[in-house]
């Protein structure tokens, strides 16, 4: 007679550091079947509904951070409270004096857990000290919540929000599970309303939810861990012994990696999210078909990018002051976005690299001397695909300060690619690593196609039967179970 293993049932309430609860886990698949079940059954009760889900999202954080989870419930009072007090008081002063009390509680806590120990070590080199890292855990997601936090405040400062009337709503908003820990980052505007409204998961929800999640599972469990684990690390590891040939295909990997990674997750989170009946904003839009760096920051990380445009750049001062205000702004606002990557010189570095960007192409745009559209449409089609490989090879450019481990890795990547390409072993390269690169010309080529073809695939699996659409998902799970590595591979984003 089968007897329940009360160990292993207590193990599951335990936190494992090196097993956080992710989406393309097992554990995760059989935890949100079961969550499921009761979810379709109390859906239609809100309170229960709320409080469920958030007890479920706490959980799911609990197992990703461990007692660091305390760290979003304190967020949560402290963001309650202080948005109910700004929207309360009389004055502009007092409201602006609790705007910036919010801003150094959220701030302070996001700076002493990422920050710390870079200045730490700027200090101890500034002083010609050894210097010895404090023992300071980052806990998953700090970064998205925080952020999302401050939306809140921050809009109910300017007007444009009402705060909730019960604080389970608020916290429901914050700890929603799906983009909880890697985003997309959900603005309160956007969110809110939908906590009120009844639940209704459409058949087009329901389908697109589908394949979404399946998609996100190909891109993150098939394509960016494989080409990570059996390549992309080992270039980035030890970059000096390989050729320039194959740094360069490490740097194409890794693009394609990040790329897969982020917005695979994120296309989980959407798509589990539209299985509850809430809907979030895209975050990718294929964005390595840009012409220009302004067009790849409209569709990469697109809630990112928003909220630094709406609460940072603006609160800069925008375009409202000229036009060197203007670049110099967005070149700040990008090296703090870099900043907010990570604790690091090479974040800043690749930040600025793309304010850069930015500001060149803002002033190209002012002065250019011919404009492509007048030309026939040959020339037109020459012109855009040169300047999407232009973008695309800049974009590129910029991650290797973003992969490597350091700047002596990023140069050393860099020296290689143009001193030593030895491009001979090219026949020898492709017969090593087949796998690899049929991957990465299976993910570049479905990120090439055309947006209306993704369409078309997308209402295929929408219109199809229930069963049709769970053995797309068998299929899938089967798939991730046969080239899954032997340990949980993380994704990117949850260091940030």
């Amino acid at each position: 007679m089968w007897q329940p293993d009360i160990h292993k049932l207590l193990d599951q309430f335990a936190y494992h550091r090196q097993e956080p609860l992710i989406f393309n886990s097992g554990f995760f698949l059989l935890l949100f079947t079961a969550f499921m079940v009761v979810y379709t059954r109390i859906a239609h009760t809100h309170r229960a509904k709320l409080t469920f889900v958030t007890l479920f999202s706490l959980y799911f954080y609990y197992k990703s951070s461990g007692i660091y989870f305390l760290i979003l419930v304190g967020s949560t009072l402290v963001d309650y409270t202080l948005a109910n007090l700004i929207y309360r008081s009389k004055t502009h002063t007092r409201k602006l004096y609790l705007l910036v009390f919010s801003l150094v509680v959220n701030l302070g806590m996001l700076g002493y857990f990422k920050y710390t120990n870079f200045l730490h070590e700027i200090f101890s080199n500034l002083a010609g000290i050894a210097y010895q890292p404090l023992d300071i855990f980052l806990p998953v997601g700090v970064s998205f919540f925080t952020f999302q936090s401050l939306s809140y405040t921050i809009d109910i400062y300017r007007g444009t929000l009402k705060p909730v009337d019960n604080i389970f709503d608020y916290a429901f908003f914050v700890s929603f599970f799906p983009q909880l820990v890697a985003g997309p980052i959900v603005r309160a505007s956007d969110f809110l309303p939908q906590i009120n409204q009844p639940t209704v998961v459409t058949r087009e929800m329901f389908g697109k939810g589908v394949f979404l999640i399946v998609t996100g599972l190909f891109k993150k469990a098939i394509i960016s861990n494989y080409i990570s684990l059996n390549f992309v690390d080992r270039i980035f590891d030890a970059p000096s012994l390989y050729t320039g040939l194959e740094n360069l295909f490490g740097v194409y990997g890794y693009a394609l990696q990040i790329y897969c990674d982020f917005s695979g997750y994120s296309d989980m989170a959407i798509g589990i999210a539209l299985l509850l009946g809430f809907r979030f904003c895209l975050n990718f839009d294929s964005p390595y078909q840009s012409s220009s760096i302004t067009e790849f920051w409209r569709r990469w990380h697109m809630s990112l990018s928003t909220w630094l445009r709406d609460y940072l750049y603006i609160s800069l001062g925008g375009n409202r002051h000229g036009k060197l205000r203007t670049y110099f702004n967005q070149f700040i606002t990008m090296v703090l976005g870099g900043l907010w990557h990570g604790a690091s010189f090479r974040f800043i570095l690749w930040g600025a690299l793309h304010g850069l960007a930015l500001a060149l192409h803002k002033v190209f745009l002012e002065f250019r001397w011919f404009n492509p559209d007048q030309f026939r449409p040959a020339f037109k089609r020459v012109w855009h695909v040169g300047s999407v490989l232009l973008t695309f090879h800049f974009v590129c450019f910029c991650w290797i300060f973003f992969r490597a481990a350091d700047m002596d890795t990023a140069w050393s990547v860099i020296t290689q690619i143009t001193t030593h390409f030895n491009a001979q072993i090219l026949p020898d390269f492709a017969a090593g690593y087949k796998t690899v690169l049929l991957l990465m010309l299976l993910g570049y080529t479905l990120h090439y196609l055309p947006h209306a073809l993704e369409t078309r695939v997308a209402q295929l699996v929408t219109d199809s039967h229930l069963a049709w659409k769970m053995a797309l998902v068998s299929a899938m799970i089967v798939l991730v179970i046969q080239t899954k590595s032997a340990g949980i591979q993380p994704f990117i984003y949850f260091q940030f």
